[in-house]
């Protein structure tokens, strides 16, 4: 028997979704409310949910925890009310859960309009252990209880799922703004340096954070630090050493570089690792190095096809090595994937014209033109039209 728990708060947007999602794979589902206003309670009763309600306890490791105890499935599948079960994942994950040995099943999750890092992955799918605990702040996680456990049974294994199981959309920068994720990650990360100095996992996060606010010689600091400790896990290290290789970019494009090559050699699902890869292969075509660069990015767009940025990139480098159809194929696989990329359609429009194609190359530039428009972009919108202009013929812009 397998049981979803959630825990959830004013979630009424998302909650029904999520819960559609799981039906075909689970035998119960609980969701724990920790003081919702809105419909949440309703919309998960209607889907068929049992709601039990505790008060928030000020973080989700110990809610997670109290959420443990009102299960009664033998296996417990774990998601937020902004992730979604793929169903492509439901005959792996059957087959995982049917093996005596397993313990947990780690589940590649995919950040929807995350471009250049969208997978993790996340152990969010266990049997119901009592030594199965979760831990660490803001971002809790059973696997410092597993890694205890498994000492004293050793009888148990990890199995991971290789099909992309989870999809999660809760961190595109329009569902963010106005909340505050960002504050509370700071304030978590924050505290479990002071009680942990050089912590790799709170390293990593804040890091991060650091980077996205432009504090690249904190960040780089803080890192390098992160480097520094004993029995680095693989995902920690890797994720320290890729924000590494973005916060020196700015000033040390070789030490980047040499830092993506570190974090591609830890031994990860090549889509956990996609986001060095992708970054690689970007810097070595600023330095030139077009061979090396495609053959990166043509391994992305094996072995993660779904991921738009790959194909993007791969367009980008058969175009400046020369193979313009090669590059028209890239950019016509990232554009079906991402048809609201305006800088793929002006790409594709230039492509085009190096090939003959006139008519196809107007039709991108205008559709690269409206895009930038709709999205707000009007003085980029205006650049690019001067320029599409002087190449080819475009209609008149229209009298506002």
């Amino acid at each position: 028997m397998l049981s979803l728990s959630m825990i959830v708060r004013n979630e009424e947007t998302r909650l029904g979704d999520c819960l559609a999602s799981v039906k075909a794979l689970v035998d119960e589902m609980v969701v724990v409310d920790t003081g919702s206003t809105d419909r949440t309670i309703e919309i998960a009763r209607a889907a068929g949910a049992r709601v039990e309600q505790i008060t928030w306890p000020g973080d989700f490791a110990p809610a997670r925890n109290s959420a443990l105890d009102f299960l009664s499935g033998e296996w417990v599948l774990v998601l937020d009310a902004d992730e979604q079960l793929r169903p492509e994942a439901i005959p792996s994950l059957k087959a995982l859960m049917a093996q005596p040995d397993v313990l947990v099943i780690n589940l590649l999750r995919y950040e929807v309009g995350a471009a250049m890092a969208p997978y993790s992955r996340v152990s969010r799918l266990f049997r119901r252990h009592p030594a199965i605990r979760w831990s660490r702040p803001y971002h809790s996680m059973i696997d410092d209880s597993v890694r205890s456990l498994l000492e004293n049974e050793p009888k148990w294994r990890i199995a991971d799922c290789t099909e992309p199981a989870i999809l999660h959309d809760g961190y595109r920068p329009e569902l963010l703004a106005g909340t505050d994720k960002s504050d509370r990650l700071r304030q978590a990360m924050q505290s479990e340096l002071e009680r942990k100095p050089g912590d790799p996992y709170a390293s990593a996060k804040l890091g991060g954070l650091l980077i996205s606010e432009g504090k690249l010689n904190e960040a780089i600091e803080m890192l390098r630090l992160g480097l520094t400790q004993t029995n680095l896990q693989d995902a920690e290290r890797y994720e320290l050493l890729l924000h590494l290789a973005l916060a020196m970019t700015p000033s040390d494009v070789p030490g980047a570089i040499a830092c993506y090559r570190q974090a591609l050699e830890i031994p990860l699902d090549t889509r956990i690792s996609l986001g060095a890869r992708l970054n690689l292969a970007a810097r070595l075509m600023e330095q030139g190095q077009l061979v090396e660069a495609i053959a990166l990015t043509q391994t992305a767009t094996q072995r993660a096809p779904e991921v738009a940025l790959g194909w993007y990139n791969l367009g980008l480098m058969q175009r400046r090595h020369g193979n313009t159809a090669a590059a028209l194929e890239a950019y016509q696989r990232a554009l079906e994937l991402d048809p609201n990329n305006a800088e793929c359609h002006q790409n594709n429009a230039v492509a085009r014209l190096m090939g003959g194609d006139i008519d196809g190359a107007r039709a991108g530039f205008r559709r690269a033109i409206a895009l930038l428009k709709e999205q707000g972009r009007d003085d980029d919108a205006r650049a690019l039209r001067e320029k599409a202009q002087a190449i080819v013929k475009l209609d008149p812009e229209p009298i506002a």
